[in-house]
Order: structure tokens, then sequence, then C-alpha cells
């Protein structure tokens, strides 16, 4: 089981979905507003993070920029919030998930549930990737057992989850791969997320490898159907 952060300010809400946490085996560490919640991931290091959007003294949404920044711990979006930029923004800041409330107590545990077990699987290739050669471009250069990523030479800084994507496009190239398959792949089978997910990761890692005439050209949308990374005269 796993320890989690909640951070809601709603006293009531915050109750019901500790209990809700704690029957399902889980350790629950609460904070009632924005400022007092980032405190608490930084120094509690907690496995997951459910984060309401709508809190007092930090936007939820600066809170999940600032973890973003720090560290990879998955962040699952909590809150009133529904509307599609809403959740697109949420997710292009890098939340592993979004429920709108209300919700079921019964569902909200479930996608906790769902999420570290895509985690854990996430780690378990990992720890496979971990013994395998570097893959290398003339531009770009991807190496999992330190998972450092240099684009024309500069070091590239990205997630685990856009890693994760880069890695494997880039270790099948010319191939297309759906967003469905992506996610199944990337996010695992046990995901709420949509295909807007892939897309957005897209957009953070081609921003992170440097923009337009770097090595982010190479990651190619099929109209339709999904990316592709492409291969290139001089690749090995």
């Amino acid at each position: 089981m796993a320890r989690i952060l909640l951070v809601e300010d709603e006293l009531e809400l915050a109750r019901l979905v500790r209990a809700a946490l704690e029957q399902a085996g889980h350790t629950v560490l609460t904070a009632y507003d924005g400022p007092r919640g980032l405190a608490a991931a930084r120094s509690e290091r907690p496995d997951l993070v459910v984060l309401d959007l709508m809190l007092p003294g930090m936007d939820g949404l600066d809170i999940l920029r600032a973890l973003r920044r720090e560290t990879l711990t998955p962040v699952l979006v909590l809150t009133a919030r529904g509307g599609e930029i809403d959740r697109v923004l949420g997710l292009e800041l890098g939340a592993d998930d979004y429920v709108v409330k209300p919700f079921s107590l019964r569902e909200l545990v479930a996608r906790v549930r769902a999420l570290l077990r895509r985690v854990e699987a996430m780690a378990a290739a990992s720890r496979v990737e971990d013994h395998q050669e570097p893959i290398a471009f003339p531009d770009l250069v991807i190496d999992p057992a330190t998972r450092e990523v240099r684009s024309l030479g500069r070091a590239a800084q990205l997630t685990a989850r856009e890693f994760a994507l880069l890695w494997f496009l880039a270790a099948h190239p010319g191939r297309v791969f759906s967003r469905e398959y992506l996610l199944e792949r990337v996010w695992g089978t046990e995901t709420y997320v949509g295909e807007r997910t892939v897309d957005a990761c897209i957009a953070r890692i081609r921003k992170k490898l440097g923009g337009p005439g770097s090595p982010a050209d190479r990651l190619v949308a099929c109209w339709g159907v999904g990316y592709r990374f492409e291969r290139r005269e001089g690749d090995p």
C-alpha cells in the first residue's frame, strides 16, 4: 500500500476521502491549503498526491508546476473545475489523472489503485530498460541507464513518463503508433486519461528538446493515427 498526500480544503470531503483511502489500506497525510500542501509534498515524499486545484493560499496548478520541476511523484488532480481547458491545462502541466467533483469514493479509490499500478509497471519497465544500450542518433542521445537525454549536445530534463514515451518511439524509428497503443504502452492499460494526454506529453517533449529545427522535429504526428519517430539520413 502507499503513502498518499491529500491536499483538499473542503474539510468534510477531505475526511471522507481520507477514510476511503485508509480503508483501502493506504496511509494518508492531509493538508488543507496550498502552501502546506506543497511543503508536505516536499518534506514527506509521498508515493502519490491527490491535489485539489482551488485551494487557499496557493492555486493547485501552481503546486503542480512546482512539483513537476522537482519530482516525478504521480499526481491525481481532484477538482470542481471540469472544463476542457482546465483538464487539458492540468494534463499539460503533468497531472497523471483527473477526477471532477462530484465523484464517487469508490471510483476515486479505483483510480488511485490504477495509477499506483501504472507507476509500478513503469518502474519495472525502467529496471528492464536500465540494461539496454543508449539510443544514439547524430542529433539526439537517449540513455536508459542514466535517464539522460541530450539534444544537439544539450541536456534535456524529461519526466519519467516523457522519457518513457520518447524512448519507446525512438527505439522503433519509422513505425507509426496510435495514441491508444502509446497510452497502453507508456501509461498502462488501467488508465482513465484520454488520448489528448499523449498529445500534451509530445508537446512537452518537443519543447524540452528545443522546439522547431531541433530533434523535436523527429516526433511526427500522423494525421488521424498517432505518432512516429522520424528516421533521417546519417542515422545508424
